[in-house]
């Protein structure tokens, strides 16, 4: 399908810069407003329900070149997974999608159960029974970005007992609904809102189940993957923002007659550094190319080992290189505790490369 609104040359990044100017870079709330109120979200989605790869790549760019990685986080959840998933909805999850375009709504996406594996979602034990006229909800979900935040969240609720696929369903519960309780989960990821959710006997209208009961773990397996793209890009700016810091703090930094850069073995390292970048660079490309940000489930099982290996390389060395002066307040050393989220949410990178080993043939033919 043809872009009913053309890429800019920039991927837009004029346009998120110009939307991010004189707002509070660690408000996430206000953040969010702003890229609403100047077409910045809406202008994501030119070809419908699946943000534009280029779009995406331009705004978390620019995002974190100016925010902290927990505002980031906050705007990357809602624009690759949220909004897609309540595409197409009408009742309440359309007039909540409505409102996040324009950065009036914020919507949590609840998935993590505090029981089971956070990794194998057919363990999930938050419940909903479905009933003439109501849908009541009973569970707690763990470590939600947004949640302290939100006006509402998209809850992935069993609705069978089944250990299958088709046994569950999505749920829009407004934050202050009875018997919703919201807790921090502390000072981690600051402005992202990461918090739990609990619900106690949330009784809900029969209209706030978003999408066909059965329906939900395949629209969100088919999902994760454009989380796991939007991971990889924004993994991809962070490595050459942190390298363009420090390679110029090298070239600045006094050392004998010269200067760090002037050291055969501290290019070297920097030097290995630019090679992981580049190979996540080269796996990027071909998403940055179309129009289309869906990736194959290998496809981001790959990109999410990549992201998640090569952000932790680069910010491991800019720590080291740089020593004491990575633990100024927001230096590197502080960045490096918080990129480890990379190799976890959305999957952690053990079983990213269990199943990775499941497609062991089909990756060797293709290069064959």
């Amino acid at each position: 399908m043809p872009e009913s609104t053309p890429r800019p040359p920039d991927g837009g990044r004029a346009e998120v810069r110009a939307a991010l100017s004189g707002v509070d870079p660690v408000d996430a709330r206000a953040v969010w407003r702003a890229l609403g109120a100047a077409g910045v979200t809406t202008a994501l989605y030119p070809c419908g329900d699946q943000p534009d790869p280029g779009r995406l790549a331009a705004l978390l760019t620019e995002l974190d070149a100016h925010c902290p990685l927990g505002v980031t986080l906050s705007v990357c959840v809602q624009v690759a997974t949220v909004l897609p998933l309540l595409a197409g909805a009408d009742g309440p999850a359309g007039h909540a999608r409505r409102g996040m375009l324009r950065g009036d709504t914020v919507v949590a996406l609840a998935v993590t159960d505090a029981a089971g594996s956070g990794s194998d979602l057919l363990d999930a034990t938050t419940r909903v029974k479905l009933g003439a006229g109501t849908a009541t909800v009973d569970g707690t979900k763990t470590w939600i970005t947004n949640a302290t935040a939100c006006d509402a969240a998209l809850v992935l609720a069993r609705h069978r007992d089944a250990r299958h696929f088709t046994s569950f369903c999505w749920l829009l519960a407004p934050a202050g609904a009875p018997g919703v309780t919201i807790s921090s989960a502390g000072r981690a990821f600051a402005g992202a809102g990461v918090g739990h959710l609990r619900f106690d006997g949330v009784a809900l209208d029969p209209d706030t189940v978003v999408g066909r009961p059965g329906r939900a773990l395949a629209g969100f397996a088919r999902q994760v993957g454009v989380e796991r793209l939007a991971g990889a890009l924004w993994a991809r700016a962070m490595c050459h923002r942190l390298l363009a810091g420090l390679g110029d703090w090298l070239r600045r930094r006094p050392a004998a007659e010269g200067t760090l850069w002037d050291r055969p073995a501290i290019r070297e390292r920097y030097a290995r550094c630019l090679v992981a970048v580049r190979q996540l660079d080269a796996l990027c490309a071909p998403a940055l190319a179309t129009t289309d940000a869906v990736v194959s489930p290998v496809d981001g099982m790959v990109l999410k080992v990549a992201a998640a290996e090569t952000v932790d390389r680069v910010a491991a060395e800019a720590v080291r290189l740089r020593g004491a002066d990575a633990f100024r307040d927001g230096g590197e050393a502080q960045l490096r505790g918080e990129v480890a989220m990379f190799g976890i949410a959305g999957g952690a990178t053990g079983a990213m490369l269990a199943g990775i080993a499941d497609h062991a043939d089909e990756l060797v033919a293709a290069g064959i």
